[in-house]
């Protein structure tokens, strides 16, 4: 399964605003973090926005902030109003479906189960979740790869 960009940049903004929730951000500070497209990032933002994920204002002062806290916006939230569909395959969509096998295959069922656990994880994480940092690794568990043989 992959992301579609424009929910890629959705989290990333919701992410560089949860690490300064105190603070309001800019798009052109966000995408000069992040190196991406500010016209692509007007529109991302317009849509979090009119989604009430963010707050957003014009002026001197102006800028854009989460609308609510962190711990209180879900993953699958997002993912699910920033992609336009969870279609992994064809046979996902009935009126596209003209797979021959569709009606007999297994494949099909394991692909829903698959894309359910994807969302269950995404359903209990929040954004605050994803922004905390991970833990440094142990000294014991680190292993130098350098001597390892091809």
């Amino acid at each position: 399964m992959r992301l579609t960009l424009y929910t890629d940049y959705s989290l990333r903004v919701l992410l560089y605003l949860a690490a300064k929730p105190e603070d309001t951000a800019t798009i052109s500070e966000i995408t000069d973090y992040f190196k991406i497209s500010r016209n692509h990032l007007v529109k991302v933002v317009h849509h979090l926005g009119l989604n009430g994920f963010i707050n957003t204002s014009r002026g001197k002062n102006g800028g854009i902030k989460l609308s609510r806290p962190a711990d209180k916006i879900l993953l699958s939230d997002v993912v699910l109003k920033t992609e336009p569909d969870m279609e992994l395959l064809e046979c996902f969509n009935p009126e596209r479906d003209k797979c021959v096998v569709s009606a007999t295959c297994r494949l099909k069922s394991m692909l829903y189960q698959g894309r359910a656990a994807f969302m269950e994880v995404l359903e209990n994480n929040t954004l605050a979740d994803a922004v905390k940092p991970l833990p440094a690794p142990a000294s014991s568990q680190t292993v130098d790869i350098s001597n390892l043989k091809h």
